[in-house]
């Protein structure tokens, strides 16, 4: 479905110029640990280089966007679940995520199988921590970590589910807004040449996962959404076995220079989906 075009409640300007975050080329493929590592061994190895880049405004883009173009798009999206409690997340809005997925997509079956809350503060309002928002252009997926992920969440379907198209799409939005501080650019999948994506390893205590960070490439097109509300998501593509679809687009958090001093501090949440076709 094409049906990403957003309300127009923020035509300030068409676009901001904001630093994101790229690696840089490598002949050693960057990794990161997801516990603490091994005395005397980096957190982290992926050498960074920081550029201005011209980000639109989603809102006034004609037509709007699709996941099978652009790799991303947007929807207005309400739920009265509290987005802070874990269990009320897992029990009561991973359904209207499935539902959500499955009337965007067409897909035949949707399963959600994590989620991730993401404030300025690294801590909920009630001083439980969580993640940092990543201000580093990345995608969640690869042509190897993929595949793999089905074949740890569902070990028992994931050689009939491999012969069959299949999708990784993000569901993400702000818990407080409108979101001001931190917002999150997205990078047309069309812009995006193969060799911009590096593979980077995910280094966990029982496994290797692996994503994609970003070369910088003057040709990337870049958008947000200014003033994001609570009840509009960003449905994002990070990983379709169909490559004559969008394959996967990039996105990160980015410092726009147009905050105002008093902006809540960003909070977010990203649920993760698989759909099948």
């Amino acid at each position: 479905m094409d049906t990403g075009t957003l309300t127009r409640n923020d035509t300030r300007q068409d676009g901001v110029l904001a630093s994101l975050t790229f690696i840089q080329p490598t002949a050693v493929k960057p990794y990161v640990y997801m516990y603490a590592p091994p005395p005397g061994r980096p957190e982290r190895f992926a050498p960074q280089v920081e550029k201005q880049v011209l980000i639109r405004n989603a809102r006034l883009v004609p037509g709007g966007f699709s996941l099978d173009r652009e790799g991303f798009t947007f929807r207005q999206h309400e739920s009265a679940v509290d987005l802070y409690n874990d269990a009320a997340v897992e029990r009561d809005h991973y359904p209207e995520i499935v539902d959500l997925v499955r009337e965007e997509t067409g897909a035949a079956r949707v399963l959600v199988f994590d989620h991730t809350l993401r404030t300025a503060t690294s801590s909920k309002p009630d001083g439980t921590a969580v993640r940092p928002p990543v201000l580093r252009v990345h995608n969640d997926y690869t042509t190897k970590s993929a595949p793999q992920r089905i074949r740890d969440l569902l070990p028992d379907e994931a050689d009939a589910l491999l012969q069959r198209r299949y999708a990784f799409i993000n569901v993400w939005r702000p818990i407080v807004g409108p979101l001001e501080h931190l917002p999150l650019a997205l990078c047309d999948a069309r812009s995006i040449e193969p060799e911009d994506a590096v593979a980077n390893d995910l280094l966990y205590p029982d496994r290797v996962g692996e994503t994609y960070l970003i070369r910088y490439n003057p040709k990337h097109r870049w958008f947000y959404v200014p003033r994001m509300t609570t009840d509009e998501v960003a449905l994002i593509k990070c990983y379709d076995s169909d490559g004559s679809r969008a394959r996967f687009s990039a996105h990160s958090a980015f410092e726009d220079p147009n905050t105002p001093a008093n902006a809540l501090p960003r909070a977010s949440i990203e649920i993760r989906t698989i759909a099948f076709f």
